[in-house]
């Protein structure tokens, strides 16, 4: 009895969670009583464009960054945490090291630098995910369309059925279809919003189909199958190129952790040079040739598929 009551108590919990991580943002937004016009608007300002999905900021590419990111909190309350973060920063680094010349030299790498790398981060993880649900979606498409719905029905379907960040997209896509825009227009608006390898396929496939006729069903069970294959050629390479990545992470830690291991037993060992003009141009040529190698290393194990 206890083994059964723990077991349905897994399964009334787990069954509520996966339900609630099936609603995408799109679905959860529908459900404020707005119209799908006020959603699709909302959704966009959220991902930094305004109304009718044009970028905002003077600079392109770190807008088009921005929206890529995933990040849903709109540019206004992005640049105010950015401020936030960059003062608190400053403050803590000349707090401790009680140093103006050290803080300005600290500016570029905090305030430039390092929410840079943040927002690539956080792309090429969105990238992932959606590269892993892009041939679901597809397959997901041709059923829809083999049972005799049209496309933009079955665009609909994959807004609804599947869960962030392809929920969202296709609903995005499906709003702009429903509101007047063609769907190769309203396809190439999400790779831009994206900026998936893979994506071109698919908004070509569209659109050779729609110019051309043909039968968008096989078309598009022919484009899940490319991409399932082109995924697994890259999960073949990464597997081959581990040991460099590896190699490139032991030897970009060793140098690190054997001063700091030196440090602690023998925290004086380099107090009589650190005042040499010298020794900074050695830490400088040290740190030089580190990220050298390192950038030869993920030359080596960088492929393109």
């Amino acid at each position: 009895s206890a083994v059964l009551f723990a077991e349905a108590g897994y399964v009334l919990f787990a069954g509520n969670d996966g339900a609630r991580k099936r609603i995408n943002r799109r679905m959860r937004t529908s459900e404020n009583s707005l119209s799908q016009k006020d959603v699709l608007v909302q959704l966009r300002k959220e991902r930094g464009m305004d109304a009718d999905g044009n970028m905002i900021l003077p600079i392109a590419w770190l807008n088009q960054l921005i929206i890529q990111s995933g990040l849903t909190i709109g540019l206004g309350r992005i640049f105010g945490i950015w401020l936030t973060y960059v003062a608190v920063s400053l403050s803590a680094i000349l707090f401790l090291t009680f140093s103006i010349q050290i803080t300005a030299l600290s500016i570029p790498v905090v305030a430039l630098l390092i929410p840079y790398i943040y927002l690539r981060t956080r792309r090429k993880k969105k990238l992932n995910n959606f590269g892993k649900q892009l041939p679901e979606a597809i397959d997901l498409i041709t059923r829809s369309l083999k049972a005799g719905h049209p496309v933009p029905v079955a665009i609909s379907m994959v807004a609804r059925e599947m869960p962030d960040p392809i929920g969202s997209e296709f609903g995005m896509v499906a709003d702009e279809v429903t509101y007047g825009s063609d769907l190769v227009t309203a396809l190439l608006n999400m790779y831009q919003r994206v900026g998936h390898g893979d994506l071109p396929l698919l908004v070509s496939s569209v659109s050779i189909q729609s110019t051309t006729g043909g039968n968008l069903r096989e078309i598009l069970e022919s484009l899940a199958q490319v991409i399932r294959d082109r995924q697994k050629m890259k999960a073949k390479i990464k597997a081959i190129s581990a040991e460099g990545r590896m190699s490139a992470m032991f030897l970009t830690a060793m140098p690190v952790m054997l001063l700091i291991t030196l440090l602690t037993i023998m925290p004086f060992y380099y107090s009589g040079i650190w005042h040499w003009t010298e020794s900074y141009y050695f830490a400088g040529g040290l740190l030089f040739w580190l990220v050298t190698g390192n950038l030869m290393i993920m030359k080596m194990v960088s492929f393109k598929v």
